[in-house]
Protein backbone atom coordinates (compact mmCIF):
# COMPACT_ATOMS: atom_id res chain seq x y z
CA UNK A 1 0.00 0.00 0.00
CA UNK A 2 1.45 3.27 -1.12
CA UNK A 3 1.21 5.85 1.88
CA UNK A 4 3.75 8.00 1.31
CA UNK A 5 3.49 11.07 -1.94
CA UNK A 6 6.89 11.04 -2.39
CA UNK A 7 9.74 8.67 -0.91
CA UNK A 8 12.80 10.14 0.26
CA UNK A 9 15.67 8.43 1.55
CA UNK A 10 19.58 10.07 2.54
CA UNK A 11 21.79 7.19 2.48
CA UNK A 12 25.07 8.18 3.65
CA UNK A 13 27.33 5.91 2.15
CA UNK A 14 30.69 5.98 3.50
CA UNK A 15 32.58 8.22 6.46
CA UNK A 16 35.59 9.69 6.50
CA UNK A 17 36.91 10.74 10.24
CA UNK A 18 38.81 13.92 9.92
CA UNK A 19 41.69 13.97 12.60
CA UNK A 20 41.03 17.98 13.01
CA UNK A 21 39.19 18.58 16.13
CA UNK A 22 35.90 20.58 15.07
CA UNK A 23 35.74 19.63 11.92
CA UNK A 24 32.98 17.29 10.84
CA UNK A 25 33.29 13.80 9.91
CA UNK A 26 33.25 13.96 5.44
CA UNK A 27 30.83 11.40 4.25
CA UNK A 28 29.49 10.76 0.87
CA UNK A 29 25.79 12.09 1.07
CA UNK A 30 23.29 10.28 -1.60
CA UNK A 31 19.65 11.72 -1.24
CA UNK A 32 16.84 10.91 -3.55
CA UNK A 33 13.74 11.59 -4.01
CA UNK A 34 11.19 9.89 -6.15
CA UNK A 35 7.83 11.20 -6.84
CA UNK A 36 4.68 8.34 -6.40
CA UNK A 37 7.20 6.06 -4.86
CA UNK A 38 5.24 4.09 -1.70
CA UNK A 39 6.73 3.23 1.40
CA UNK A 40 6.35 -0.47 0.77
CA UNK A 41 7.59 -0.11 -3.39
CA UNK A 42 11.41 -1.23 -2.39
CA UNK A 43 13.08 -4.21 -1.31
CA UNK A 44 14.96 -2.50 1.16
CA UNK A 45 11.76 -2.09 3.33
CA UNK A 46 10.19 -5.41 2.08
CA UNK A 47 8.74 -5.95 -1.23
CA UNK A 48 8.20 -9.44 -1.84
CA UNK A 49 8.09 -8.76 -5.68
CA UNK A 50 9.71 -5.77 -6.92
CA UNK A 51 13.83 -6.77 -6.81
CA UNK A 52 15.81 -3.08 -6.24
CA UNK A 53 19.43 -4.71 -5.32
CA UNK A 54 21.42 -1.56 -6.10
CA UNK A 55 19.26 0.65 -3.79
CA UNK A 56 19.49 -2.26 -1.03
CA UNK A 57 22.88 -2.14 -1.13
CA UNK A 58 23.15 1.37 -0.84
CA UNK A 59 20.80 1.57 2.36
CA UNK A 60 22.47 -1.48 3.70
CA UNK A 61 26.14 0.23 3.78
CA UNK A 62 24.17 3.44 5.06
CA UNK A 63 21.39 4.86 6.73
CA UNK A 64 17.42 3.95 6.24
CA UNK A 65 14.65 6.38 7.19
CA UNK A 66 11.34 4.85 8.25
CA UNK A 67 9.24 7.97 9.48
CA UNK A 68 10.11 10.61 6.34
CA UNK A 69 7.46 13.36 4.89
CA UNK A 70 6.83 14.81 2.46
CA UNK A 71 6.45 18.66 2.69
CA UNK A 72 4.11 18.30 0.24
CA UNK A 73 2.38 16.20 -2.28
CA UNK A 74 3.94 17.78 -5.62
CA UNK A 75 7.52 17.81 -6.75
CA UNK A 76 8.79 21.91 -7.15
CA UNK A 77 7.20 22.98 -3.25
CA UNK A 78 8.54 19.86 -1.89
CA UNK A 79 12.30 19.68 -3.83
CA UNK A 80 12.33 24.02 -2.56
CA UNK A 81 11.81 22.26 1.23
CA UNK A 82 14.40 19.78 0.85
CA UNK A 83 16.88 22.29 -0.13
CA UNK A 84 16.37 24.65 1.97
CA UNK A 85 14.71 23.07 4.73
CA UNK A 86 12.30 25.85 5.03
CA UNK A 87 8.07 24.83 4.18
CA UNK A 88 7.25 25.76 0.68
CA UNK A 89 5.26 29.22 1.71
CA UNK A 90 8.20 30.52 3.44
CA UNK A 91 10.60 29.85 -0.13
CA UNK A 92 7.67 31.32 -2.01
CA UNK A 93 7.40 28.06 -4.26
CA UNK A 94 3.88 27.25 -3.45
CA UNK A 95 0.11 28.55 -5.44
CA UNK A 96 0.24 32.63 -5.36
CA UNK A 97 -2.79 34.59 -6.11
CA UNK A 98 -5.15 33.22 -8.91
CA UNK A 99 -2.36 30.50 -9.89
CA UNK A 100 -3.54 27.01 -9.29
CA UNK A 101 -0.22 25.71 -10.39
CA UNK A 102 1.54 24.02 -7.77
CA UNK A 103 4.42 22.83 -10.06
CA UNK A 104 6.87 25.10 -12.26
CA UNK A 105 6.34 24.47 -15.67
CA UNK A 106 8.18 25.74 -19.02
CA UNK A 107 5.24 28.90 -19.25
CA UNK A 108 5.55 29.16 -15.49
CA UNK A 109 7.19 32.40 -14.41
CA UNK A 110 9.44 31.89 -10.88
CA UNK A 111 11.58 30.11 -9.52
CA UNK A 112 13.11 29.07 -6.01
CA UNK A 113 14.95 32.63 -5.28
CA UNK A 114 18.63 32.75 -5.58
CA UNK A 115 18.41 34.41 -1.70
CA UNK A 116 17.34 31.10 -0.51
CA UNK A 117 20.54 29.25 1.25
CA UNK A 118 20.39 25.70 -0.03
CA UNK A 119 21.96 22.53 1.44
CA UNK A 120 25.18 22.22 -1.35
CA UNK A 121 25.82 25.94 -0.43
CA UNK A 122 26.35 25.03 3.04
CA UNK A 123 28.16 21.39 2.27
CA UNK A 124 30.46 23.64 -0.38
CA UNK A 125 32.79 25.21 2.02
CA UNK A 126 32.85 22.46 4.19
CA UNK A 127 34.61 20.86 1.29
CA UNK A 128 31.77 18.55 -0.82
CA UNK A 129 31.59 18.53 -4.25
CA UNK A 130 27.82 18.88 -5.44
CA UNK A 131 25.49 17.35 -7.93
CA UNK A 132 22.45 17.22 -9.14
CA UNK A 133 21.01 14.67 -11.25
CA UNK A 134 17.49 14.21 -12.71
CA UNK A 135 14.44 16.19 -12.40
CA UNK A 136 14.26 19.86 -10.80
CA UNK A 137 11.52 21.29 -11.48
CA UNK A 138 12.49 24.59 -9.25
CA UNK A 139 11.89 26.79 -12.62
CA UNK A 140 12.64 26.38 -16.46
CA UNK A 141 14.28 29.94 -16.28
CA UNK A 142 17.51 30.70 -16.69
CA UNK A 143 18.19 32.42 -13.22
CA UNK A 144 16.74 29.70 -11.61
CA UNK A 145 18.66 26.58 -13.09
CA UNK A 146 20.66 24.42 -10.60
CA UNK A 147 24.00 25.71 -11.94
CA UNK A 148 26.18 27.54 -11.06
CA UNK A 149 23.48 28.63 -8.52
CA UNK A 150 22.07 27.52 -6.00
CA UNK A 151 25.22 25.77 -4.76
CA UNK A 152 25.46 22.67 -7.45
CA UNK A 153 28.95 22.19 -9.21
Amino acid sequence: MKTLAALIAAVVVRAEWDDQPGKPCKSNIIFFLADDLGYGDLGMYGNPSIRTPNLDMLATAGLKFYQSYSDSAVCSPSRSSILTGRNPVRTGVYPQGNSSFTTFFPFTAGGLPASEITLPELLKPQGYRTGIFGKWHLSYRNNYLPTPAPGFD
